[in-house]
């Protein structure tokens, strides 16, 4: 549930957050350890989403959640599963791979690698650019997102660049300053 002090909404308020944040080298793995939050549950295979209906995508909206409350590598699980339903190649499933990019920042960021923060980051932020040209506009929204705060949020990501240190604990910590909010257009 969302408190008044807390701007970041659930869009699933019913799907409690993890009770970890998977960080390598710091907490059990989520899927392979027998202590991980996700250990024994198969993997969601969710159907290939309509970006005119991603209200209805449980998957993306969950990754979304995930993502905005610091559960990047949960989040680039959630949106993985919907990138290998749209079949890894076309214009969905390329926005897809830019959001999985950025939350893979995110988990950088967590484990203290500039580099890798830099260059997942730098992907995103060419996806994004990518996709707002095919559009024409950087004011398209896709799923809900407006494609130039997805470019802004992943261009912030990679200017972090030597200030990432490592962070200790497995809590969910917020490391960028953005939060992923869909909304419908006047066409959804």
């Amino acid at each position: 549930m969302t408190s008044l002090a807390d701007p970041r909404p659930l869009f699933l308020p019913d799907a409690p957050l993890p009770p970890y944040a998977f960080v390598p080298g710091r907490a059990p793995h989520p899927v392979s350890d027998p202590a991980g939050h996700m250990y024994g549950k198969p993997p969601e295979r969710p159907p290939a989403p309509d970006p005119q209906r991603w209200q209805e995508c449980p998957a993306f909206l969950r990754g979304v959640d995930l993502f905005n409350h610091g559960y990047y590598w949960e989040a680039h699980e959630s949106w993985e599963g919907l990138w290998h339903a749209c079949g890894r190649m076309g214009p969905t499933a390329d926005f897809l791979r830019g959001l999985i990019k950025l939350a893979a920042a995110g988990v950088k960021v967590r484990e203290g690698v500039p580099s890798g923060v830099s260059s997942h980051a730098k992907r995103a932020a060419a996806i994004f650019h990518n996709a707002a040209q095919r559009f024409g506009d950087e004011d398209v929204r896709v799923f809900g997102l407006r494609l130039g705060d997805l470019l802004a949020a992943a261009r912030a990501a990679a200017a972090l660049g030597s200030s990432v240190q490592s962070d200790a604990g497995a809590d969910a910590r917020i490391v960028f300053n953005c939060v992923l909010f869909p909304q419908a257009t006047a066409e959804e």
